[in-house]
């Protein structure tokens, strides 16, 4: 029996395509895969591909002739077979749209029913053909859930939503071959599936990458709530800036195994940060401020959150009273309360009274980054990857290790002038850091 040749619906906006050229005549031979004609469409050409074999008998469009989604192109069939004069339509849609229910009562009582005549080709109630016609879902190529593989509207939704990821001739080579498209990975843009997809044997498949959901809840809602209402409640204003790290390079050196025999723990950057922050935050009260209820509170002890990444999300210790800690107490509490936050025994009183906060990111590839506030605090420091530059010294191209530096600050309560004027002491602080020592 002669096989219409459908216009292909290929995005959801096509209403029409425009056939562009026949790479078959009628009367030559077509097998599966062949290309028979090329169309354009308003967003791209395609060749399109025949899904059943036999002779080409019949073509009704010509060059630069538009041709209806889901339209009848032409037909192939065995050689000699009647095919229709005119190209017709896709079958036709009911005036009034019947449930499915009583279709498949009606199909099993009346002999008229299941006789399909040879215009319709397939057997489908009235809303599986007018979901059909909406959108662009060939019938002949759907296997049907109703009495004796009748087609029901819900058999065209699902086929609707496989369409995007794979093309019609995948989609007939699968159902005649008996793979499931579910476990088929296209080889396509996102993952699309072609007709070589899924003639790969069995063994060359791909499998699907196995997909893993979990709740939206617990620490990772809570950290993601607060990162979402800072972001969306506060005006966010980033400055950043890179310090000559030479000096503060050879620092740590000679105090690395000073402080750790002291401590028994080494000596880090984010430690000397840590120092230099709770001295220049005493300085400059407009940073080391808290924003609650509509009032500005600026604080006199710099107490100082260190952002620690932990199995289960971000957490927040604070380090308090930094000004007044020498650096070896400073390497041996936050050691202490790093270890705390990872294995999730941080007590509450652990994270509150923070008054500004230090994210570290040196340990990756990560230059500079915009900090995200954490509220009710005005101000965050982001720390990049310590790295050798060229820079400029006196005149001199010379390769300096360099780290940088990224301030954001709520812009309600701090200008530009005094975050910048925070930024450039803290820069100073480091890159003459013995002076922290004093």
């Amino acid at each position: 029996m002669a096989k219409e040749i459908f216009m292909p619906k290929l995005s959801s906006t096509m209403e029409t395509g425009t056939l562009l050229q026949w790479f078959k005549e009628e009367g030559d031979q077509v097998d599966v895969g062949d290309p028979v004609f090329e169309i354009m469409t308003d967003k791209i050409n395609i060749e399109v591909e025949a899904y059943e074999e036999g002779i080409l008998l019949k073509r009704y469009y010509g060059v630069d002739e538009e041709v209806p989604v889901n339209g009848i192109v032409g037909y192939i069939g065995k050689e000699g077979e009647e095919v229709p004069d005119q190209p017709g339509e896709t079958p036709e849609d009911p005036a009034v749209e019947k449930a499915e229910e009583k279709e498949a009562v009606i199909e099993n009582t009346s002999s008229s029913e299941t006789e399909v005549s040879s215009d319709k080709k397939v057997r489908a109630t009235p809303a599986a053909r007018k979901k059909a016609g909406e959108t662009g879902v060939p019938l002949h190529t759907l296997q049907g859930s109703g009495p004796n593989g009748r087609i029901h509207k819900k058999d065209v939704e699902v086929s609707g939503q496989q369409q995007e990821r794979v093309t019609p001739l995948a989609e007939k080579v699968a159902a005649d071959k008996g793979v499931d498209l579910a476990g088929v990975q296209g080889s396509g843009p996102n993952g699309k599936i072609y007709r070589r997809d899924v003639e790969l044997p069995a063994e060359e498949q791909v499998p699907a990458a196995e997909t893993i959901s979990t709740a939206y809840e617990g620490t990772r809602r809570f950290i993601g709530d607060r990162m979402q209402q800072s972001s969306s409640e506060i005006p966010h204003v980033t400055l950043n800036t890179e310090i000559d790290a030479s000096v503060l390079k050879k620092m740590r050196a000679e105090l690395l195994p000073v402080i750790e025999k002291k401590t028994g723990k080494r000596l880090s950057y984010n430690d000397i940060l840590v120092k230099a922050l709770g001295e220049v935050l005493i300085s400059h009260p407009q940073v080391n401020a808290t924003f609650e209820n509509n009032s500005i509170t600026r604080h006199q002890e710099s107490h100082i959150g260190i952002a620690v990444a932990a199995d289960f999300g971000l957490m927040v210790p604070v380090l308090r009273d930094v000004e007044k800690k020498s650096l070896s107490l400073i390497v041996q509490e936050s050691k202490e309360l790093a270890v705390k936050a990872r294995e999730g025994r941080t007590r509450p009183d652990d994270m509150k009274q923070g008054t500004f906060t230090i994210s570290n990111l040196g340990m990756y590839a990560v230059d500079h980054f915009n900090p995200i506030i954490n509220q009710p605090q005005a101000a965050i420091l982001g720390v990049g990857r310590l790295h050798d530059k060229v820079i400029a010294v006196n005149g001199t191209a010379e390769v300096r290790p360099v780290l940088s530096l990224s301030l954001s600050f709520d812009h309600r309560i701090i200008d530009g002038a005094p975050a910048a004027a925070f930024l450039t002491e803290l820069k100073e602080k480091l890159e003459s850091p013995y002076q922290l020592l004093i």
